[in-house]
């Protein structure tokens, strides 16, 4: 194996979670409007007094974030089909009660964050969002998760793990256009054609019910994009593997985080609030609860160094 095993972000655990049935998930997540299992956390006032008192909210009194449904357990949509659930709805709301500010969560496509952001037309983006040295010259970020991708193939797949890049030559992979996964593909590819092995054939899907249909009969090979929502899908249907996970930030580690507006003032307050969820335990309470142990963070940091800006 090369060196570039050590960067990979193994997870046994997520590994051993693909066989859990299907009775046993409905159990773990509870996805109505209101569950009876949902998290608080105890207003903090110095923390409070960390917030700009100048700030210009989106709505007045209310802290608005952003978040895209549909990647459970991240972000869905509850059993109302309205109300936005999933880790990162509970983040953002545990993080307005530190404060004392309430949260309203609006859904957006992913796609629209930037302007939305921008515009004002929400205060906060809590959708998954990688930091990257590009978006810091526009945004503010306060990490909450580690940004980890993974390899699932068909249950029945011969291909057992994918550690390095020969390990998906001539393999067909679906990805997302326009992504640190295709961005890892792509190089991956590079390598090994310079390697003199064969080419990779990557394949673009418009929604995961395409993508898992082409993994299902035999048009794909393996799809390399986040682990969380894979391995919902893979604890949900049994029909998918994980045989490997990896930084999405790769070469270097990666992290998501709470996106506001640049020096808007509201990153260090939602840094400190997310640290004193950790320090508190709450935040390891809540990574349990939607099975995203080996996601979580030791420290939230307001604006660490992120995925460098593509070379010229």
């Amino acid at each position: 194996m090369s060196d570039r095993r050590t960067l990979l972000l193994t997870s046994t655990t997520a590994l051993l979670l693909t066989a859990v049935p299907a009775s046993v998930l409905a159990q773990a997540f509870d996805l109505s409007p209101e569950p009876a299992n949902r998290l608080h956390a105890e207003k903090v006032e110095a923390l409070a007094a960390l917030l700009p008192g100048d700030y210009d909210y989106a709505k007045d009194g209310v802290l608005s974030v952003a978040i895209a449904p549909g990647a459970p357990p991240v972000a869905t949509y509850a059993t109302d089909s309205k109300t936005v659930v999933g880790f990162d709805a509970d983040i953002g709301r545990l993080v307005g009660e530190v404060l004392g500010v309430p949260v309203e969560i609006v859904p957006i496509a992913w796609i629209d964050w930037p302007l939305g952001l921008t515009a004002g037309k929400y205060d906060a983006v809590i959708s998954n969002v990688g930091v990257t040295e590009e978006r810091k010259e526009k945004y503010d970020f306060s990490t909450y998760r580690k940004g980890v991708h993974g390899w699932y193939v068909k249950a029945d797949s011969a291909i057992e793990a994918i550690d390095e890049p020969a390990d998906i030559a001539g393999l067909r992979v679906i990805t997302a256009s326009g992504t640190n996964q295709e961005r890892i593909t792509l190089e991956w590819d590079r390598l090994n054609q310079e390697a003199g092995l064969a080419p990779v054939e990557i394949q673009y899907y418009d929604d995961d019910a395409a993508a898992s249909l082409a993994i299902q009969s035999g048009r794909a090979d393996v799809q390399f994009n986040p682990n969380a929502p894979q391995a919902y899908h893979a604890l949900l249907t049994g029909d998918t593997k994980l045989v490997g996970t990896l930084s999405s930030g790769w070469p270097n580690p990666a992290e998501v985080g709470v996106t506001t507006r640049k020096d808007s003032g509201l990153a260090e307050p939602i840094t400190a609030a997310i640290n004193n969820l950790i320090e508190t335990g709450t935040y390891a309470e809540l990574l349990e609860q939607w099975n995203l142990v080996p996601e979580g963070v030791e420290q939230s940091q307001t604006n660490p160094p992120g995925l460098p800006k593509p070379k010229a």
